[in-house]
């Protein structure tokens, strides 16, 4: 079988009061999920704003990441192939995987 799949990841950022707040959605063009990330300056830090967004945006796009995981967990025991916790038996498996 093969197929090609588009996902798409936008990332929002704002500024205020020394804190960068970032929101990263991954839209699968069937599903939409939401991640959210907090950067802040500390007072004896330089401001390099480009640093917060850098932060910000990887914390949301982190707590994207571990959304997607769930979602894939919960669906790989759904489909039969077991828990996360236990071997994973194929086709689920990654054939390099150890255990």
């Amino acid at each position: 079988m093969s197929r090609t799949m588009e996902w798409t990841v936008r990332v929002d950022l704002s500024e205020e009061d020394g804190a960068t707040k970032a929101a990263a959605v991954l839209d699968t063009g069937t599903a939409k999920l939401t991640g959210h990330g907090v950067a802040h300056c500390s007072p004896q830090d330089p401001d390099v704003p480009t640093i917060g967004d850098e932060l910000a945006a990887s914390r949301a796009m982190r707590d994207v990441a571990a959304q997607l995981m769930s979602v894939a967990d919960r669906e790989l025991g759904e489909a039969g192939a077991g828990s996360a916790d236990g071997p994973v038996p194929p086709p689920y498996a990654w054939s390099d995987a150890t255990t």
